[in-house]
């Protein structure tokens, strides 16, 4: 046969099957099969009216200084939840207990949450934040969804690397990002390497008070403390830190920070650590009583990792800890037991500023190099033994076993993600469900609204052998990192509990009244539909009329006790308003620098009455 019969031949069996294809293919099932798919997810993400969420999903704010929680699977936004920035809605900053707790701030970066801790499983009953850009720790009481507690943290140079609970919440470790000279001392960057420190602050938190207290501080290499994590289980009195800039860089870090080809992993043995503080070995620097753990031995160790690591996470079981490379492509297993036993035989291989390093090849298990996987951030798991890893540069979720490192499954993002949040994922017995993507850019995924984009996050069904990406939704900037916690472990209230004895409270109408004491006024007052009521023998019980200079204090108390009833209140040119919850009582304290008539209304809708609801606030002329 010639060749051109054979060419022939074959143009003709291509020929029928295209005619078989348009004749016979049956299109509309195509169709029908893409239309199903798409209704079986959005099938998995509806909640139908009267029912609940499964999950809810506590996500940092970035530098909005927020806390933002979600439902899942739904990706319905439920709250925000102020904490670092003041929030005019809910009158956050303005009141005179979160004014003063806010110390004068006016923003923070809030990069990690943590959900407080039992045996390594979150206990649902508080929630801690990290402000990178003030040096400051918070507790956010969730059964009421409030922030209880601020604490300013000395010595710090930006608490990037926290928080992170120890398996009982021991503690609140924070640990720097930035080097400086302690004791907020001035030292020129030409003496960084002898000057600068890096700072670790293990702070404590007492449920019963809902206050802070800082139990130590660790002092460290000035080295940069990227994230961290505490240990589990078998591994519960350590803490592991990923580090970058061994080079002590002073500038050009992009280039200058990422010369030597390895950084390090730090661990540190909290336990030890807090016996030595107990019996009196620390100093006391800016208030804080610093311990050094390179003074004792056992207390401090240093690993080898590919160079600028990102994300370290402790296994679920507590007996590995895995490293995401950033600018290696790759993620690295190390073994606590294999560790452990490196430490015992003192197996190290250098002294680094003090610290022994422990040989790579003798804790390092695998190293784990999905082909094509750029830029690995960040590490989550399922209660399979599998591992997920965000890929920013590739833009994808690689999910891996952890045992054998063989790669299962990898599904895209949109676009680039930073961290990753599992269901339950942080703890010993992650639910293995949902993963999102927290990504960093969204480009041309939703409606054009400026320059601006809006970030955005992937629902990603874990439950089966292959992830499904469900979803995309626009969020709020930025989701550095979240935690998925069951419903089952939150326990909110509806309404604050009546307590008559509760300082500057008033429960019944003809109680309000208006004291002066000097120059100062206080006004105990009640919120009620639809009326304030401030003096209740006064012709005008709405009405406060004060001196112009006077300070004056509103003691306001929601005597409202039904689910949902919140009353607003706002004074017109005054710049001030709060909110007051069932059952709650509030203060808000001010100058009365302006002589005139100013109106009082209810900002927060309560009633049918509502726009009824409103008084005056008279300031005679000096």
């Amino acid at each position: 046969m010639t060749t051109k019969r054979i060419i022939s031949a074959v143009l003709g069996i291509i020929a029928g099957l295209l005619v078989a294809v348009v004749f016979f293919a049956d299109f509309n099932k195509a169709g029908e099969n893409a239309a199903g798919d798409i209704k079986s997810k959005a099938e998995k993400v509806y909640v139908p009216y009267g029912e609940l969420d499964e999950y809810y999903m506590m996500s940092s704010g970035g530098h909005s200084g927020q806390l933002f929680v979600y439902g899942i699977p739904s990706m319905r936004k439920i709250r925000t939840v102020p904490i670092f920035t003041p929030d005019p809605a809910t009158g956050y900053g303005y009141s005179k207990e979160t004014k003063e707790m806010l110390g004068g701030f006016t923003w923070g970066d809030f990069h990690h949450p943590a959900i407080s801790e039992t045996a390594g499983d979150y206990d649902g009953e508080f929630l801690f934040a990290n402000d990178v850009g003030n040096n400051r720790v918070a507790a956010v009481d969730l059964s009421t969804f409030t922030t209880v507690d601020i604490m300013s943290l000395p010595n710090m140079g930006g608490p990037h690397a926290g928080v992170f609970v120890t398996e009982n919440t021991e503690y609140i470790a924070l640990p720097t990002r930035f080097a400086r000279p302690l004791d907020n001392k001035y030292a020129d960057l030409d003496k960084y390497e002898e000057e600068y420190k890096g700072v670790v602050s293990m702070t404590t938190f007492d449920k019963e008070t809902k206050k802070f207290d800082l139990a130590y501080q660790i002092v460290l290499p000035p080295w940069s403390y990227d994230l961290s994590d505490a240990g589990k289980k078998m591994s519960g009195d350590w803490i592991v830190m990923t580090t970058y800039n061994s080079e002590f860089a002073t500038t050009n870090l992009e280039i200058n920070a990422s010369q030597n080809d390895r950084d390090y992993i730090v661990l540190v043995n909290w336990k030890k650590l807090e016996e030595e503080v107990a019996a009196g070995n620390y100093h006391d620097v800016n208030g804080a009583k610093m311990i050094d753990p390179r003074d004792h031995k056992g207390a401090i160790y240093a690993v080898p990792v590919a160079k600028s690591p990102h994300g370290v996470d402790v296994t679920p079981d507590g007996t590995r800890y895995i490293a995401a490379g950033k600018l290696a492509p790759m993620m690295t297993v190390f073994s606590f037991e294999q560790t452990f036993e490196a430490i015992e035989k003192e197996d190290f291989t250098d002294e680094k500023y003090g610290i022994p390093v422990l040989s790579y090849e003798s804790v390092m298990e695998r190293e784990v190099d999905p082909p094509g996987a750029l830029g690995p951030l960040h590490t989550q798991f399922d209660d399979k033994g599998n591992a997920y890893n965000t890929m920013f540069i590739s833009s994808e979720i690689v999910k891996w076993h952890i045992e054998t490192g063989e790669v299962i499954d990898r599904t895209p993002s949109y676009y680039s993600p930073g961290h990753s949040a599992a269901a339950e994922g942080d703890t010993v017995s992650p639910d293995g469900k949902w993963l999102v993507s927290l990504n960093k850019i969204s480009k041309d995924n939703f409606l054009s609204v400026g320059p601006s984009h809006p970030e955005s996050m992937d629902l990603i069904d874990i439950s089966g052998e292959k992830m499904e990406h469900i979803m995309a939704v626009p969020v709020d900037p930025e989701p550095h990192y979240a935690q998925i916690v069951h419903r089952d472990k939150i326990n909110t209230i509806t309404v604050y509990e009546k307590d008559e004895n509760r300082e500057n409270s008033v429960w019944k109408q003809e109680d309000a009244r208006v004291e002066r004491k000097g120059d100062e006024v206080h006004v105990y007052g009640i919120a009620m539909r639809s009326r304030f009521i401030f003096d209740a023998q006064s012709d005008r019980p709405d009405a406060v009329t004060v001196k112009e200079g006077d300070r004056v204090f509103f003691h306001l108390t929601n005597i409202d006790l039904d689910q949902d009833i919140t009353h607003g209140f706002g004074i017109n040119e005054y710049d001030l308003n709060f909110e007051v919850q069932p059952g709650q009582t509030s203060t808000l304290e001010f100058v009365a620098d302006k002589a005139g008539v100013y109106p009082i209304y209810c900002t927060n809708f309560c009633s049918a009455l509502h726009q009824e609801m409103s008084g005056y606030l008279l300031v005679e002329p000096k």
